[in-house]
């Protein structure tokens, strides 16, 4: 039998967070870079797998961001974004935007997209959107996007699951050791 998952108003057992996290990372998905403008116009841009559809009429997306990321502001703020959807030969690109902030656009070749947003060269897929909505769920925050241009490459995707990186051909590619 399954060990339950302790309610938020009880105090978490790092255990079962784990467990949670773990559990989460058995379900496969795209990755993703999403990019927008900071305040002072600089290209901002983060890796995240949380992306989903919403809606086809009107063309909606959502995609979460933690509460804590110092990136908040500057997202809640924006009036465009855009999500760009990897290929299988940018994993090199999802680890870079995962890394520290200030090396996240080093040699990276993109294009100034809808309101600025910057669009990644060689994506699969990039949805240019207009800032919709956004709303408080429990340590992130869900970011609704109206879809406003929507382009597409050939390719196959880059896909996440269990930590680690992988095609639809099933090479797995570890994660990088930290250090």
């Amino acid at each position: 039998m399954a060990d339950p998952i302790p309610h938020p108003d009880r105090a978490a057992d790092a255990e079962a967070a784990d467990r949670l996290r773990r559990a989460l990372g058995r379900f496969a998905t795209g990755v993703t870079v999403i990019t927008t403008r900071a305040p002072d116009g600089a290209a901002l841009g983060f890796t995240a797998n949380s992306f989903n559809s919403v809606s086809l009429n009107p063309p909606l997306i959502l995609w979460s961001l933690a509460r804590k990321s110092e990136r908040l502001g500057a997202y809640r703020g924006a009036d465009s974004y855009a999500v760009n959807v990897l290929a299988a030969h940018q994993e090199g690109l999802a680890r870079q935007f995962a890394g520290p902030a200030e090396t996240r656009f080093r040699d990276v070749d993109w294009r100034e997209g809808l309101g600025g947003a910057p669009v990644l060269a060689g994506a699969l897929a990039v949805f240019e959107c207009a800032h919709e909505a956004v709303y408080p769920a429990g340590d992130h925050e869900l970011f609704i996007g109206r879809v406003e241009r929507v382009t597409e490459t050939p390719g196959d995707p880059l896909t996440f699951f269990g930590g680690g990186f992988f095609t639809l051909l099933g090479e797995y590619r570890p994660p990088a050791e930290e250090g």
